[in-house]
């Protein structure tokens, strides 16, 4: 396939590729590479970029997954109590999961009769495998 990165047919990379070619042309990452040069973001380790930049994908993913399990978004007074939603959100817990990138420690939100179950993060569950795969099914699933 033409324009895949050494031929990957994995349309994904060359998506991934595309983006962070036309980021780096338009100079928007600029500011990010002279912090990086200046040593003041890590590439590696705990707390490197592509920890935190994880972290922050399944952090909003799961507060995606959270919105549509009671069924109203955070903080839509409206929604709540006398909405007629017997369920509502609780707070968060922290969870470290290992990921292709390292362990990266996701605060997991949680509801009031602990009926929510994270698809990104699945309760028991220490390793998170085919992450791509299902951030890409929970967006064709609407989430």
């Amino acid at each position: 396939m033409a324009g895949d990165v050494a031929g990957n047919d994995n349309g994904a990379v060359t998506d991934s590729r595309s983006l962070v070619d036309s980021l780096v042309a338009s100079e928007a990452l600029d500011p990010l590479f002279e912090r990086i040069d200046g040593g003041q973001i890590e590439l590696t380790g705990d707390g490197g970029l592509p920890g935190e930049l994880t972290r922050a994908a399944l952090e909003r993913g799961l507060q995606t997954e959270m919105t549509s399990h009671p069924g109203y978004a955070p903080g839509d007074r409206e929604s709540k109590a006398g909405g007629g939603h017997a369920n509502s959100r609780n707070g968060s817990y922290p969870k470290t999961p290992s990921t292709p990138v390292g362990e990266v420690t996701v605060l997991v939100p949680r509801d009031r009769d602990g009926s929510f179950t994270p698809r990104l993060a699945p309760k028991h569950s220490r390793r998170l495998g085919g992450l791509d795969e299902m951030i890409i099914s929970l967006y064709a699933g609407g989430m």
